[in-house]
């Protein structure tokens, strides 16, 4: 039994016990190497990975070294092997497995690999949901060399094979061409190989441009771009589409006499040029440059050539990741709004950040729309699907929510016929969207929600909450399982609050839920910056440290102060039958339009009017009704009241009795309003009523 294991007599113990006379501890002298073995508990709620003493010894790191997280042990295993590990976890996790286990090599403090095991047990809660893996981690280098030894495999040519296999497996997750290169430069194959550095070139437009130098000192003026008939390796090896081994300092002179003088003061005794051929032509070549070997054999040639294939097929999905992004990238950009419009009264925010981990970009995008009277439109959407086909269809939705809304029609209407549009459009497709329409003179906000995650309200302190939305169906979806109706929600919005809105890129956070990631998103915007281009630009930030896998857009809108447009406000609101909560905000929204709008002393009685005009509309027609309100510029300031249903039956006057409790109400409009009427309005009918108001106080600023 080892020291580590428990037992031992006082040759075992520590000598950095008390009075033993130790600096620093020397568990990692004392612990034994017979068979090292540890054992970890990884808490995914938190992140913590707690190690035990002979988990530290297996990864050759000191207690002080390593402080819980995961992360601080990167200087110990390659990122090739970090990529492969994440990878297995992950896959373990998604696909409800209890356990996993791996092989992989660590690199220890003397340079020296390890091959490493580890075994790990997934505990889960009663949903499904992961909640801590706990297994152990051991010192496997003498069974793999046994098993390499049974195969008749030399420990060179072990290590050779096994670098190109992870490398070829780490290669696997590059998504640019600098994804490559760094990953070629961080896995410590160059290293396995002896190679000092590495030297790549792409083929450009018919031309070789340098896209890594090499060691410093080594890139040589006017060579950032060389035709393919220069005398340089790296022209050769495209133009014969063959490598070139160059094993001693003497071939390097010999054979590129203009090159070597300016890197014969680097140490360098003998390179590695291979081509990088991919479906059949050559896309560039890789140079890797030694400095205490020289010559190759035909198993270093063999595993160099296979390398150089495997770096030319991942070169190529990078070129053709980065293309396509490129493409659909602009095309999203030029679908979404170049500018966007001043609106008097608001401040507004918008910001787009796309997904570098998706291999094409997204269809989220957001508009802003001035209206009539002083009130502008907001929108924020995220169409399905991360490919160019997302980002067109991105843009049609786009362009009939704003045709929509400027024609005047209610939110809930603007959204229904948006999924009409998007249902009858070629496209299998459905999106979410948010339709927020302000009236800034008066702070009314009425928002519609079609399947998107929730907005936030950021209070005048930066304390922020969530607005809860009484939402419908997906845009698309609602339409084709006939479920068009989509409930107004109806808040004011106080001068100096701001109303977020955002896909749910921004929220959405891998092994969080969505509730977890709207109290992240409250918590960032409370402790953010007040100024409002800085909020926008602080949780663009975030996203981008964070690495998230979908895009985000996102909007903020805040309402500068009291403002009354010159031309007259105007609002609107859609009352549907037997719907007291559209009843209560319809009320609302005239409440807050009179008193926004300075209506003084007839408030009381602008809202009693409107009120058993709505009524006697819901009361004696079938179908709901809409009721609108306008402030009249001319002389005098008026106060119109509308409201429409869909009966072509007037209206008729008549006198209440004494015990009479109907037959009140167009009694009530003719005594208070100062005029009012009947007009006929399609297949209905519009009844209104204006009231004289003075002006009390209502600034434009």
């Amino acid at each position: 039994m080892s020291a580590g294991s428990g037992g031992g007599g006082a040759a075992d113990r520590c000598r950095c016990e008390p009075g033993a006379g130790g600096a620093s501890c020397c568990f990692l002298r004392d612990y034994g190497t017979e068979f090292r073995m540890g054992s970890f508990d990884w808490d995914l709620d938190t992140g913590v990975m707690d190690l035990d003493a002979g988990a530290l010894l297996v990864f050759d790191v000191r207690p002080e070294e390593y402080d819980g997280d995961p992360a601080s042990l990167s200087s110990r295993v390659a990122p090739d092997e970090g990529h492969r590990l994440d990878t297995m976890v992950t896959h373990a996790l998604k696909d409800g497995s209890d356990h996993y286990g791996a092989y992989f090599r660590v690199r220890l403090r003397n340079g020296h690999p390890q091959w490493t095991h580890t075994q790990g047990l997934i505990q889960r809660d009663g949903t499904g949901r992961p909640r801590r893996i706990v297994g152990i981690v051991r010192d496997a280098s003498e069974e793999v060399s046994e098993h390499a030894a049974r195969l008749g495999l030399d420990e060179g040519r072990r290590k050779r094979t096994s670098v190109v296999e992870g490398t070829t497996a780490a290669l696997a997750h590059a998504r640019t061409v600098q994804d490559v290169i760094d990953l070629l430069n961080d896995s410590h194959g160059l290293e396995y190989f002896g190679a000092r550095s590495l030297v790549m070139g792409l083929m450009e437009a018919g031309r070789i441009h340098l896209v890594a130098e090499g060691p410093d000192g080594a890139f040589v003026p006017g060579t950032r771009f060389t035709r393919v008939d220069e005398p340089y390796p790296m022209s050769e090896v495209i133009r014969t589409l063959s490598p070139r081994f160059i094993e001693s300092p003497k071939d390097f002179s010999d054979s590129y006499p203009v090159l070597w003088p300016h890197i014969s003061g680097l140490g360098i005794t003998s390179a590695a040029y291979l081509p990088l051929i991919a479906q059949a032509r050559p896309i560039g070549a890789l140079g890797l440059l030694y400095n205490d070997k020289t010559g190759f054999s035909a198993d270093e040639r063999n595993l160099l050539v296979a390398l150089g294939s495997s770096i030319a097929q991942s070169l190529q999905r990078a070129m053709l990741y980065e293309q396509e992004h490129d493409l659909a990238e602009g095309l999203q950009q030029a679908m979404l709004p170049r500018r966007i419009p001043d609106v008097p009264g608001a401040q507004i925010a918008v910001r787009y950040r796309s997904a570098r981990l998706g291999r094409d970009i997204g269809g989220d995008w957001y508009d802003v729309i001035p209206l009539p009277g002083g009130r502008v439109g907001a929108v924020i959407g995220d169409v399905q699907g991360h490919d160019t086909h997302a980002a067109a269809v991105m843009g049609q939705l786009r362009i009939v929510l704003r045709a929509y809304a400027a024609e005047g029609h209610t939110p809930g209407t603007v959204m229904a016929r948006a999924s009409v549009f998007l249902h009858e459009l070629d496209t299998d497709r459905f999106a979410t969207c948010t339709y927020a329409e302000a009236d800034l003179a008066t702070g009314v906000v009425q928002v519609v929600r079609a399947g998107h995650v929730d907005p936030l309200i950021q209070d005048t302190d930066g304390t922020s909450r969530r607005l809860p939305v009484e939402g419908g169906l997906p845009l698309g979806l609602s339409a084709e399982f006939g479920r068009l109706d989509y409930p107004v929600t109806t808040l004011e919005l106080d001068p100096g609050q701001t109303l977020l809105l955002y896909t749910d890129g921004l929220v959405e956070k891998r092994g969080s839920d969505l509730a977890e990631g709207m109290r992240w998103l409250s918590a960032l915007v409370r402790g953010g910056p007040r100024d409002l281009q800085d909020l926008a630009d602080h949780l663009c930030e975030v996203v981008d440290e964070r690495g998230g896998e979908d895009d985000v857009a996102i909007l903020l809108l805040r309402r500068r102060g009291v403002y009354f447009p010159q031309s007259g406000g105007r609002l609107q609101q859609h009352v549907a039958p037997s719907d007291p909560e559209a009843l209560s905000s319809a009320r609302h929204m005239i409440r807050a339009a009179v008193r926004a709008w300075g209506a003084g002393e007839r408030s009381d009685e602008i809202e009693l009017v409107a009120d058993e005009m709505i009524t006697n509309a819901l009361m004696h027609t079938d179908g709901g009704a809409i009721v609108t309100l306008r402030m009249l510029a001319g002389p005098e300031r008026r106060l119109r009241v509308e409201v429409e249903d869909r009966s072509s039956a007037l209206p008729r006057r008549r006198e209440a009795g004494e015990a009479g409790v109907s037959g009140r109400g167009l009694l009530l409009v003719d005594m208070i309003s100062d005029v009012w009427g009947v007009e006929p309005r399609g297949g209905g009918k519009c009844v209104w009523c204006e009231f004289i108001v003075e002006q009390h106080g209502v600034n434009s600023g």
